[in-house]
């Protein structure tokens, strides 16, 4: 059985109640009017990093995967940084005489403690890049910058330029032929600028021209700036709720471990002290964090700043390209809304606020809805206790709804879906549409597809039982891999109990049953929908839904 719902104009937060949704009945399912995330640019690039999280899902789970869990470890790798910088910032001279030999000092640290420290360091500022470039891949091979994610990608952006800024200062501060070479290298490259006074390399044309002063410049970029990398992650989570800052442990844990492992196994040495009075010959690089001075032997320096200036709009643009037609947003319905604060809690993007009830009851409380930060992903009106289909009203309207996905035309067609099917058996199935695409078109199948599982209000699952269903799968996204962040992990706490509202303990789970699939997943969606067959024979169908009002 199909069902399509008419398209609706798009409403704001709605100070009335609306006239009742006529739903018809063409398609294969529950589809909404549009999709509330734009397709990937590259669709099948897309799919093969899907494969790639795929693999890493059956080597460390999905709640351990290193590839769903990027900005958390870029946040951890952050600590470490902070961590073992602080440490070495106490033992290092600040001195141009005095710098090389203090950090050099650290391998005469017994049991290797001053060589797993500086290692740890360097190795963590490498990880914290190769995190960040993986990030930043992959959320624009999944399309995630669009929309109300726009301004999310755009505080990123500087980012990149204050973390190799750090990233290149912190070389300076060793003051070893490396050093050395970084420093003369970026001094020339700002030299190319047309607004300077005076060259900057002139500073460095020996070492008596190198001053104790221009050395506490060093400290100023690699301290100073990380202070504003860190103060522009913290504006770059605020557009989104219960940001993960840090990793679950067991993969914490063994991050550390190998950064560990790789300071003991490959450790950081000094390539011998700064003299600018000649130039180094040989010198172990490091490209992951210096490769943009290589680039400046090639062509000119001006080039560079070129390219340099195009890689940066580059990675502005993505939000400025054409994409899918944005949904409606939520609409609070103030007569409904209890003040509750679910909405509030769940929204994943932070788009919920709650403001004083305009009936003027002291302390009652009013969901709002911003609307350019809400993804129309229906998590809200999921959460609302007022969403539950058993509520003897004609026309169910809820606290907070989605306009062209509203939760009393997921009542209505359940119930004539259910009637309309043959039998004997009837299987119902609430389908996340960003999740598993396959067709579910089995004769003794209801599927209603949803834009996230976390838009089905719990309730649905019993209300389903008692309408006539044989059995219901929820299908969801892979834990970790939910396009709006939380609507999986909302929707498994509200199935076991752990998060309002809840399911019923009383509602059989020998007749329920969840699958976590992903786009490929499609023949174990099919596997879990079989599982749940077998288990549940035909027989007779409870009481019809008119006898449960």
């Amino acid at each position: 059985m199909a069902f399509q719902p008419q398209e609706r104009p798009p409403q704001g937060n709605a100070q009335r109640l609306t006239r009742p949704v006529v739903m018809s009945l063409p398609g294969s399912a529950l589809d909404p009017t549009g999709h509330s995330t734009s397709p990937p640019p590259l669709p099948r690039l897309a799919n093969a990093y899907r494969a790639l999280e795929h693999g890493f899902d059956a080597a460390f789970g999905s709640a351990g995967n290193p590839l769903k869990q990027l900005g958390a470890l870029g946040f951890l790798l952050l600590w470490l940084l902070v961590a073992s910088g602080s440490i070495l910032f106490i033992v290092l001279d600040t001195s141009a005489a005095g710098a090389y030999r203090s950090i050099a000092s650290l391998a005469d640290v017994p049991w290797m403690l001053g060589t797993a420290l500086r290692g740890l360091h360097r190795y963590a500022a490498d990880a914290f890049v190769l995190v960040m470039g993986l990030h930043i891949v992959r959320e624009w091979l999944l399309g995630r910058y669009r929309h109300w994610r726009r301004m999310i990608w755009w505080t990123g952006v500087p980012l990149v330029g204050l973390v190799f800024v750090s990233a290149v200062g912190g070389f300076w501060l060793n003051w070893d032929r490396l050093g050395q070479y970084s420093v003369v290298a970026t001094a020339e490259w700002l030299d190319a600028l047309p607004f300077l006074a005076a060259p900057l390399a002139r500073n460095f044309l020996g070492d008596a021209s190198l001053s104790d002063r221009l050395f506490t410049l060093f400290i100023f970029i690699h301290i100073g700036v990380p202070l504003l990398a860190v103060f522009g992650l913290w504006f770059h989570i605020q557009r989104i709720s219960l940001a993960k800052v840090f990793p679950p442990r067991p993969l914490a844990g063994s991050t550390l471990a190998v950064l560990l492992a790789l300071a003991l196994a490959l450790p950081v040495h000094s390539q011998g002290p700064a003299d600018l009075g000649s130039l180094p010959t040989t010198l172990a690089l490091d490209w992951w964090l210096l490769f943009i001075h290589p680039l400046m032997d090639a062509p000119s320096p001006t080039t560079v700043w070129v390219l340099l200036g195009l890689a940066f709009v580059l990675l502005a643009l993505p939000p400025f390209l054409p994409t899918a037609t944005r949904q409606a947003v939520a609409v609070v319905y103030p007569e409904h809304c209890s003040g509750c604060a679910r909405c509030f809690d769940d929204c994943p993007y932070s788009a919920i606020t709650m403001v004083a009830h305009p009936n003027g009851k002291p302390g009652m409380r009013l969901a709002q809805v911003r609307a350019d930060l809400c993804a129309s992903c229906g998590i809200c009106a999921g959460s609302c206790p007022s969403s539950t289909p058993f509520r003897s009203a004609e026309q169910l309207v809820t606290g907070i709804d989605m306009p062209q996905w509203p939760i009393h035309a997921l009542r209505r067609q359940l119930v004539d879906g259910l009637r309309a099917l043959p039998g004997p058996m009837r299987l119902v199935v609430f389908g996340c549409d960003q999740g598993a695409r396959g067709r579910l078109d089995a004769p003794d199948v209801l599927h209603f597809k949803l834009v996230c599982a976390g838009a089905l209000p719990p309730s649905f699952i019993e209300y389903a039982l008692r309408a006539g269903a044989d059995a219901v799968l929820v299908n969801g996204c892979r834990a970790g891999g939910c396009a709006f962040r939380l609507g999986q992990r909302w929707t498994e706490q509200r199935l076991t109990g752990e998060r309002e509202p809840h399911l019923r303990q009383s509602v059989p789970h020998d007749r329920w049953d969840v699958a976590w699939t992903d786009t490929g997943d499609e023949p174990a969606l099919a596997a879990a929908l079989d599982a749940l067959r077998q288990r549940c024979q035909p027989g007779a169908h409870p009481a019809s839904e008119e006898s449960h009002r």
